[in-house]
């Protein structure tokens, strides 16, 4: 097991300086981390052999009976969060491929500031409401869980209130600084998310945070902590605002869905789509699409008229809204992309084309 421990901290550590941010371990292959979005191999490791892996796992896992029973027992995957000598946190995911063990892990930086991560200064105004709800989307690996935690670091700076985060696992440890933190970790702290979202009326939170809404029963607990009086935050790997919008209401029973357009109208404060493009000299920038819900989105949402939510987008800078294509644009005049990277990642090739 020492020399599992070792060859663990050397990968990690390689990993972190070199500022990675995913780790892959898996039987037969050399350890691989994603540097700016490309894969590479951690040089002077050979292939790593299945009981290398299992005790590696064995030493980020607390719970050591659940990697007996429910990976090798069931063929089963797990979450785990690991925090490696207090310097390096990671989110893991163990898994079988063709009956052989592997190991996904994301590395998890130190919260961030929005000036450290290019955020737009309008979505500190969704941070400085008392109540409503606010999504960030994207897909996996665009940065949402990272912009949600700087967005939670910034309530915890300036106010006093008490912030309840409900994750599966828990990403980002908040210190506590004007607020009260409490963060519970679906699994070990709570049965589920909806029972978490549930208990928190009775824990007088100010603002939550759901780090994934999965099912209606989170969905719908989530809209109605937002009209009963709390901030509300969480995540949706959905590719735009609209989309968003449609996803939420679709998950429900045609019977429900007009009371969840209703009650989206009337909660909903914001959606921020947000994409990490490769830079020309090298790392990742974001991009951009900001929904703000003002009165005309608002009754789009309430009439099913969700397909016309893109042109309020486009149409309105003056609410602070962002275009993704005029986001792509800003980074291609600034030199940041090129307009073949720009053309790759626009949600709408036209109005970028019109736009460059």
């Amino acid at each position: 097991m020492e020399k599992q421990t070792e060859q663990l901290n050397n990968i990690i550590s390689y990993a972190h300086r070199e500022g990675a941010s995913d780790i892959h371990l898996a039987e037969g292959r050399s350890p691989m981390i994603r540097v700016s979005g490309e894969l590479i191999a951690i040089p002077n490791f050979d292939g790593l052999d299945v009981d290398s892996i299992l005790s590696m796992l064995l030493v980020m896992v607390e719970d050591h009976d659940q990697v007996q029973s429910k990976i090798i027992k069931e063929r089963d995957e797990i979450d785990f969060a690991y925090d490696f000598q207090n310097n390096v946190r990671l989110r893991g995911n163990a898994f079988f491929q063709q009956g052989k063990l592997s190991i996904a892990l994301r590395v998890i930086p130190k919260v961030r500031t929005f000036e450290e991560l290019k955020l737009p200064d309008m979505l500190k105004q969704f941070v400085r409401l008392r109540q409503g709800f606010f999504l960030i989307v994207g897909p996996v690996g665009q940065g949402k869980s990272t912009t949600l935690a700087a967005m939670l670091e910034l309530i915890n700076q300036e106010r006093t209130e008490h912030i309840i985060t409900i994750e599966h696992p828990i990403e980002y440890i908040f210190k506590e600084k004007k607020s009260i933190v409490n963060q519970r970790e679906v699994g070990l702290d709570t049965l589920s998310f909806k029972a978490a979202l549930k208990s928190s009326f009775r824990q007088d939170a100010n603002v939550l945070m759901i780090g994934e809404m999965r099912d209606p029963d989170t969905i719908s607990a989530a809209v109605t902590a937002a009209e009963t009086g709390h901030l509300v935050f969480s995540t949706l790997h959905t590719n735009t605002a609209s989309q968003t919008v449609d996803r939420i209401i679709d998950s429900f029973p045609g019977d429900q869905q007009e009371q969840i357009r209703n009650q989206l109208a009337n909660s909903l404060t914001g959606i921020l789509s947000q994409r990490l493009i490769p830079r020309v000299s090298g790392g990742l920038v974001p991009a951009f699409e900001l929904l703000v819900n003002t009165k005309a989105v608002a009754n789009l949402i309430r009439e099913g008229r969700t397909h016309e939510l893109d042109i309020l987008i486009e149409t309105g800078r003056e609410h602070g809204m962002i275009d993704m294509s005029q986001s792509l644009v800003e980074l291609v005049q600034r030199g940041e992309i090129t307009v073949e990277t720009a053309q790759k990642y626009a949600f709408n090739q036209k109005a970028l084309n019109n736009l460059l």
